[in-house]
């Protein structure tokens, strides 16, 4: 432990934000420390935060919601926003949280974050909260139990859905024109199919039209 300790909570739900401050407080009111807690419940506020170039030096601890609302149309999750803080200040310790329990979810987030911490919110309580804190503070990743239960399973795919997957999902899920895409993501029109290809492998979709896909995304927490 140090004698001053920063952490920054990000996510939109306040109980959620309450639990964790919580849980923070009875942490280190054991071992008398000095506690800062910082919460904003969306990307655009946590991006305030983070681009300012000293504010990340001096926090020890994140606590990451996945599902975020943002009107940044690069950043357009928390999965994002991690992938940005760790770009940032690789040594910030990250604790993730999410709604999602689908494998494949659960697998791209560990390939494209690799969070200290990675909780399923299904899986909280006060108990977890507090192991996971104390086991992260000891430089040992935590993962709750539906984690775990992925490792234990692991899927054989190690195709990674990335940033510019999430892209062409949101823009495909907003109605945005096949001719458009081009000019809005880094990629030909043909390297834009071969995505959407492999995207429908991956999901499963066998129909030519994007709606299945689209729907499978949304409920997978993608877009």
């Amino acid at each position: 432990m140090v004698n001053s300790f920063t952490a920054l909570l990000i996510d939109d739900h306040p109980l959620i934000t309450g639990s964790f401050k919580t849980a923070l407080e009875q942490v280190f009111n054991s071992e008398k420390e000095n506690l800062e807690t910082i919460i904003v419940h969306d990307i655009d506020s946590a991006l305030k935060k983070i681009n300012n170039p000293t504010f990340l030096k001096e926090v020890n601890l994140i606590f990451l919601d996945i599902s975020l609302p943002s009107k940044n149309e690069n950043i357009l999750s928390g999965e994002d926003l991690g992938i940005k803080i760790k770009q940032i200040s690789p040594d910030v310790k990250i604790i993730v949280s999410t709604s999602f329990n689908d494998n494949y979810r659960i697998h791209t987030i560990l390939k494209n974050i690799n969070p200290e911490g990675f909780l399923v919110k299904n899986d909280l309580d006060p108990e977890v909260l507090l192991m996971a804190i104390k086991t992260v503070l000891n430089n040992t990743p935590y993962y709750s139990k539906t984690v775990l239960e992925f490792f234990k399973k692991h899927i054989s795919n190690e195709y990674v859905i990335d940033t510019v997957d999430r892209k062409l999902l949101h823009e495909l899920s907003i109605g945005t024109k096949m001719s458009e895409l081009p000019t809005i993501l880094p990629l030909s029109k043909a390297g834009i199919e071969k995505r959407k290809i492999n995207l429908k492998k991956l999901f499963e979709v066998e129909e030519k039209s994007d709606r299945r896909l689209i729907q499978l995304a949304r409920e997978k927490g993608f877009i």
